[in-house]
């Protein structure tokens, strides 16, 4: 190799950027870059299918009752007649929008938590991780369930029924997601409020605060990135079940899950019903979790490729 050639090398090797590097590396792992494509297609369908798919979800058609796939609707039709692939698409952007401000929650909730947790010593590291072990050792599902069944009615009343349930269940199923992220992040935060650099920062007189917003956060988001994606599958998963068991979203509100629970009577008549939703939750929650593989992979320092 010419000295020339070294040069240009030496280079790009310079201007690679952190951020390019894990791209590199994300686009390595195969499953994860197939998880990506996934996730970013069933986005747009739900995004702009409604606009491009003109038949309404509440649009009855009692002579079109539980049709199987045609071409007038592809995912066929409901008890009422009413179109499933147009349910599909706008429920699915329920969904994806429960679980995405679920695992915000989760995240915001957790990272404060471990934060403060890792960047102190006694009673305060102490009382926050029992208080982190009580949440981790209650039952999710039935806890979730009481308190849907207690709260729902009041707070639908109060906002309105489709955004008072949508705060519930963010709420609730964010609430019940933050655990394992603080405790990632407590133990990142242990980690690396020993390392060289952030002793040289709090040598030079930089405040706490700093040292966590300069120095100590940005090195501990790899971890928190990867447990967001898992968070997102997650809270789905958990509204889909919430919908299944009638806890969920109103019914003429359409969300995966609740067109689930819908179906359940008729799996022998029209499974078809049930299964392009099923289909549409199975697909979202692998490619997340294909998905926070390949960042596990490209976030991780130790991993070189």
């Amino acid at each position: 190799m010419s000295s020339t050639e070294s040069l240009s090398s030496a280079k790009r090797a310079v201007r690679t950027t952190p951020a390019a590097e894990a791209w590199r590396r994300f686009r390595r792992h195969r499953l994860a870059v197939v998880g990506l494509v996934l996730l970013s297609s069933i986005v747009l369908a739900v995004i702009i299918g409604p606009f491009l798919w003109t038949t309404r979800f509440n649009e009855i058609d009692f002579f079109a009752t539980m049709k199987g796939p045609s071409l007038a609707h592809p995912f066929g039709t409901d008890d009422l007649g009413q179109d499933i692939l147009a349910g599909v698409l706008y429920g699915g952007r329920i969904s994806l929008a429960v679980g995405i401000a679920a695992m915000l929650v989760a995240l915001t909730l957790g990272t404060l938590i471990g934060a403060i947790a890792g960047m102190s010593r006694g009673p305060v590291d102490t009382v926050l991780m029992w208080v982190t072990d009580l949440f981790l050792s209650l039952p999710n599902l039935p806890v979730l369930l009481l308190i849907i069944y207690l709260f729902r009615d009041s707070l639908t009343a109060a906002i309105g029924p489709e955004l008072g349930v949508f705060v519930l269940v963010v709420v609730v199923v964010g609430g019940f997601r933050w655990m394992p992220v603080a405790r990632l992040v407590r133990a990142q935060f242990m980690t690396i409020r020993e390392r060289e650099f952030v002793e040289a920062a709090r040598a030079l007189g930089a405040s706490v605060p700093r040292q966590v917003g300069r120095h100590i956060l940005p090195n501990a988001l790899g971890p928190v990135i990867v447990a967001g994606t898992i968070s997102i599958a997650e809270a789905i998963i958990a509204e889909s079940t919430l919908s299944f068991l009638g806890l969920g979203f109103p019914p003429d509100t359409p969300t995966w899950g609740r067109i689930l629970f819908d179906a359940k009577d008729y799996l022998s008549l029209a499974p078809h019903w049930a299964v392009f939703p099923g289909i549409a939750i199975f697909v979202s929650v692998l490619s997340i979790n294909f998905i926070g593989d390949g960042l596990r992979d490209a976030l991780d320092p130790r991993k070189v490729r």
